[in-house]
């Protein structure tokens, strides 16, 4: 798929090596992408990804100057993110032709987005809705103590239990994302069984300077604080950041009561309804770029 738009800009399918392009602007805007997130990301839906190009070729030989992803998880839910234009190329109606393009990708389904909470007034006329905030909590924590004996390696659980359990926490079903996020390199996954019972679980990733903890499900704040203390058990002093519904006060507390500290929000908006899940269990979104 391509479309080509004036100015020279060529609208196409962006391939993971592009996307290794467009995660270096993401960090260089401040977003701390997880360092190896891009093969998880394409394992969910490998067309969802658009890079446009400025140069008369649609071969992928332009130069890259603006990016998007718009991922369907099912046939009803698709989330954007990663809407970039290159700084030096901005204003000059780029980013609304990459959007545009992409968009028709999700069909009719509902799109979910995060995104800076400046933009709400623009993403709202294109037809998004306010949901709630997410604040992003960054400390410097130094971990010690032995693992709890309830909190396990994820294959304790097994793939199709833990899919079930995020399934009910998060807006569609995702075992193609999860069955490569939790076992990327580098990724820590850990799951809380008790009685053979899932009462949470979450994963820890290298990024940018710094850890991000995402997902963290749970279903009380003690299971999450223990997830949350094996996950960064062994950080030594390196940054984390968790990303916090600020409409759970539980979550929010448990990053507080860390030492953490708030440094940015962003906007949770939708532009339909999502089905039913148990949104008091997500203290840790998985990721701002995919949900």
């Amino acid at each position: 798929m391509t479309d080509s738009v004036p100015g020279r800009l060529t609208v196409s399918r962006a391939t993971l090596d592009d996307w290794q392009v467009v995660s270096g602007w993401a960090a260089d805007e401040g977003w701390n992408p997880g360092l190896r997130d891009g093969p998880s990301f394409f394992a969910q839906d490998p067309e969802g990804f658009f890079i446009g190009r400025l140069g008369d070729e649609a071969d992928g030989a332009g130069e890259p100057v603006s990016a998007i992803s718009v991922v369907n998880y099912d046939e009803l839910y698709a989330f954007l993110g990663f809407y970039l234009v290159r700084p030096d190329q901005r204003g000059r109606g780029y980013g609304l032709a990459t959007w545009r393009t992409a968009l028709a990708h999700a069909g009719k389904r509902t799109i979910g987005l995060d995104g800076v909470v400046a933009q709400q007034d623009n993403y709202r006329r294109s037809g998004f809705e306010l949901a709630h905030r997410t604040i992003r909590y960054v400390g410097s924590l130094s971990g010690g103590g032995p693992r709890p004996a309830r909190v396990l390696p994820v294959e304790a659980a097994g793939l199709r239990a833990i899919t079930a359990y995020d399934a009910a926490s998060y807006p569609a079903d995702r075992p193609r994302f999860l069955e490569s996020w939790l076992t990327a390199p580098g990724h820590r996954a850990l799951a809380r069984i008790v009685d053979g019972t899932i009462t949470g679980y979450g994963v820890l990733r290298p990024a940018h300077g710094a850890l991000r903890v995402g997902p963290l499900f749970a279903d009380t704040r003690a299971d999450a604080e223990e997830l949350f203390d094996a996950l960064t058990a062994e950080v030594d002093d390196t940054p984390v950041v968790i990303d916090v519904p600020e409409t759970q006060p539980h979550a929010v507390a448990l990053a507080e009561a860390r030492g953490m500290k708030p440094t940015f929000p962003t906007a949770r908006m939708y532009t339909g309804p999502v089905r039913e899940m148990a949104a008091e269990r997500v203290f840790g979104v998985t990721t701002l770029e995919l949900g």
